[in-house]
């Protein structure tokens, strides 16, 4: 979305924190803390926070409030038009709060998740004061912002319950980056699974939002069926991943393998050569219609069937475009059921396949996307318009440039 920016006219400074499996391009050591750079011709900020998915709450919590006091600062001195911010956490909204009031600079607040519905609904926060100041600083977030982006309709639906006017709120999903996943340069497949075999993949986070033990507790079905053919490889780290490492030996779940993170150049390699991609979350009916996964987006743009196990909007897309298999929580033998259909019939999960691959082209393509979310952002407009408004006080051209 940067370069969108960029392409469009505008400069962008991007402010972010270090993260255990990202890189952000930037070399030179950090001083006080942060360092600066430019890459691929974004002004880039990173601050020194460590942060890693196997963090404890309380861990998170302290680099999160560290990023947005640090963050208050530079959107208050940098020289932006535009402030724009993106959660999760929520706790990113507190600089564009910051300056929509002291500085009146517009606000645009991008809203990924609904908090503090999801925790609450998880269980992982369950003090009142907590879940109360998590509220008000919801609200808050939500009425200083000039315009607002969901990624999904609930989302879209749970900012409006809060009172905001839906004229100030827009639609823009994440999209697919088909320059990335549609070509990919090198296939390949973990050496363990043979050329014959069905290779089902998971991509992401491993905690407790992911609900990875259903993924487990359907390989133990798959080997008590004697379907050696169907092979299950889980991607990425977290804080569950060495528990459910653990289980896996213990129950000798020989059909699942466990990898590290890679980078999405190899990711995509690896997405061309498996069969289908997995898109699992605990059932938790916030989840329903509150997310927008990214591993989604990214499975239908390498041409990936998607086997879901919760309900809600991207399930009844999945059923809609037939373009995977839809199963119901907390239900192995039917998870199970649909990797064994997968693997027992692969003409037609190849035709899901190509499903999967013309919705990411039709629907999701992020190079549109992009252009409705830059003139969003921008202009407060979904579609380019010659002449838009930003607030009350501020009016720019479209093509002026402008700094974000």
């Amino acid at each position: 979305m940067a370069s969108a920016l960029i392409r469009a006219g505008h400069k962008v400074t991007m402010v972010c924190g270090s993260y255990a499996q990202g890189q952000t391009g930037l070399s030179e050591p950090f001083v006080k803390g942060m360092r600066r750079g430019r890459v691929d011709g974004i002004d880039v900020i990173e601050f020194e926070l460590d942060y890693a998915n196997d963090m404890g709450f309380l861990q998170r919590i302290g680099v999160f409030l560290k990023f947005a006091f640090g963050s208050v600062g530079l959107a208050l001195r940098e020289p932006a038009d535009i402030v724009f911010a993106t959660t999760t956490p929520l706790t990113a909204g507190i600089p564009g709060v910051f300056a929509r009031w002291i500085k009146s600079k517009p606000f645009v607040f991008e809203v990924r998740d609904l908090w503090p519905e999801l925790p609450k609904a998880m269980g992982v926060i369950t003090n009142p004061l907590a879940l109360g100041l998590m509220s008000l600083l919801e609200w808050v977030s939500y009425r200083s912002a000039n315009r607002l982006v969901g990624l999904s309709p609930g989302i879209v639906n749970g900012i409006a319950s809060r009172g905001v006017d839906r004229s100030q709120i827009a639609l823009v999903p994440n999209g697919c980056d088909r320059s990335l996943f549609a070509e990919p340069q090198n296939v390949w497949r973990p050496k363990e699974v043979k050329p014959d075999q069905l290779l089902a993949i998971f991509t992401g986070t491993h905690g407790t939002a992911n609900g990875l033990d259903s993924v487990l507790d359907a390989a133990a079905i798959l080997l008590e069926r004697n379907r050696a053919d169907i092979q299950i490889a889980l991607v990425g780290q977290g804080r569950e991943k060495e528990r459910l490492r653990q289980k896996a030996l213990e129950a000798g779940l020989k059909n699942v393998l466990f990898l590290n993170p890679i980078p999405k150049t190899e990711l995509a390699g690896l997405m061309a050569g498996a069969d289908i991609g997995l898109q699992i979350l605990k059932n938790i009916p916030a989840f329903y219609y509150g997310t927008s996964p990214n591993k989604f987006f990214d499975y239908i743009s390498a041409g990936l069937p998607v086997l879901n196990n919760y309900p809600g909007w991207l399930a009844g897309l999945i059923a809609e475009r037939d373009c995977g298999f839809p199963v119901p929580p907390d239900n192995p033998e039917a998870f199970a059921a649909a990797l064994i259909a997968a693997a027992d019939d692969r003409a037609a999960l190849a035709k899901k396949g190509e499903n999967a691959r013309a919705l990411a082209r039709e629907d999701f393509d992020r190079a549109n996307l992009a252009q409705r979310w830059v003139n969003w952002v921008t202009n407060g407009s979904e579609t380019p318009s010659p002449e838009t408004r930003i607030d009350n006080t501020q009016e720019l051209k479209t093509g002026d440039e402008t700094r974000i």
